[in-house]
């Protein structure tokens, strides 16, 4: 897929005043991007349904009680079926919009096609969160040090014991114990799996596996399903190692990236400060907000695993009432309100004025088909 520049991933943690903009009655239903149409409620109703990451679970609680606030007579139903999962939910219409920590592959878009009219499907970033590398070994109770090639090597089964030479390397000063490591990975189509991968094998020189949401199946290691199941696995065993959206990882100890000459620890801001210099993907949908983010920056205090979370909707709804619900659903999230509830149940950074003008913008070129 070609690329081309992403000035709008300036300045990714400012935030502007926006309300849910009510949706008209014409078969375009969203407003103009960057307008002040904006109001304090919406008249939409009906039910739309989603599904998709399981990383997104938090924000979408908060996102769809904040929605039936401003819009009493509509609700969201999603669930938390992995982004794969979404995806292919999305495509085979059993979900009206998906949730996906990674984007559509070009032979999904082209599928889109089939449900959602000649343009596709396209994409909207919904937040920016870092992947933390989480750890649950007796012994450890602080942060860990570690460099790419040092973590591939771990999660490739190539590194097996916590004292390890590679890893004491980047601890010198840190007391590490025997213990056997254990390698904990999603089990289901994941794109926070596809995201973290796609870190080992840009960022290191030892990661030789596809990138993809399923972990390699030639790695022998523990799995669980969803988020939350390799939270709660990692939790349960001693010496163990996973990755998970940031906002989930609940007690566990986490490692701090090496980036250029410091180690990094993951947070909100640095998250934002490695996106800020990736590139928005080409070749899809017009309006498509799809990034290709950069895992090798040696930008100070950037923290280069991260996932940018978008929500998939269709460019041509089949009824006005979808594409309403459509356009008022993924306006709140984009909004103010929206933003500051999923960063206070999710941890997650808000997108930048920048990038909910554009994502505005792409939402209004929503249509019903005729």
């Amino acid at each position: 897929m070609k690329m081309k520049s992403f000035g709008r991933a300036a300045a990714i943690l400012s935030v502007s005043s926006l309300a849910l903009v009510a949706c008209g009655e014409s078969n375009t239903p969203a407003s103009e991007g960057g307008e002040d149409e904006s109001a304090a409620s919406s008249d939409v109703a009906g039910t739309l349904v989603g599904g998709g990451a399981s990383s997104q679970e938090a924000a979408m609680t908060a996102w769809t009680d904040g929605f039936t606030s401003v819009a009493p007579d509509a609700q969201v139903n999603y669930a938390s079926v992995g982004s794969g999962g979404g995806r292919d939910g999305f495509l085979g219409g059993e979900y009206s919009f998906a949730g996906s920590d990674a984007a559509m592959s070009d032979d999904e878009w082209e599928s889109s096609k089939e449900i959602c009219g000649p343009d596709g499907a396209f994409h909207v970033p919904s937040y920016i969160s870092p992947v933390a590398v989480a750890f649950n070994v007796e012994g450890i109770d602080d942060t860990l040090n570690l460099d790419a090639n040092t973590m591939a090597s771990i999660f490739a089964g190539e590194i097996t014991s916590w004292d390890d030479e590679a890893i004491a390397e980047h601890n010198p000063d840190m007391e590490l114990p025997s213990t056997p490591i254990s390698v904990v990975h999603r089990a289901d189509d994941s794109g926070t799996t596809e995201n973290f991968v796609d870190y080992l094998s840009t960022a290191s020189d030892v990661w030789d596996y596809e990138v993809s949401g399923e972990w390699p199946g030639e790695i022998a290691a523990e799995s669980a399903q969803q988020t939350s199941g390799v939270v709660g696995l990692t939790s349960e065993t001693d010496g163990a190692i996973t990755y998970a959206d940031a906002s989930q990882i609940g007690d566990l100890n986490t490692v701090a990236v090496q980036v250029g000459e410091e180690y990094v620890e993951y947070s909100p801001e640095a998250a934002s400060q490695a996106v800020a210099s990736s590139s928005e993907v080409e070749g899809q949908a017009p309006n498509n907000m799809a990034f290709e983010l950069d895992r090798r920056t040696e930008e100070s205090g950037a923290y280069p695993i991260v996932l940018v979370s978008y929500h998939i909707f269709c460019n041509e709804y089949p009824d006005q009432e979808t594409a309403d619900l459509a356009v008022a659903f993924g306006e709140y999230v984009l909004s103010e309100d929206g933003q500051a509830t999923a960063e206070a149940a999710a941890g997650n950074a808000p997108i930048s004025d920048d990038l909910r003008d554009g994502a505005l913008e792409s939402l209004s070129a929503i249509t019903v088909a005729e």
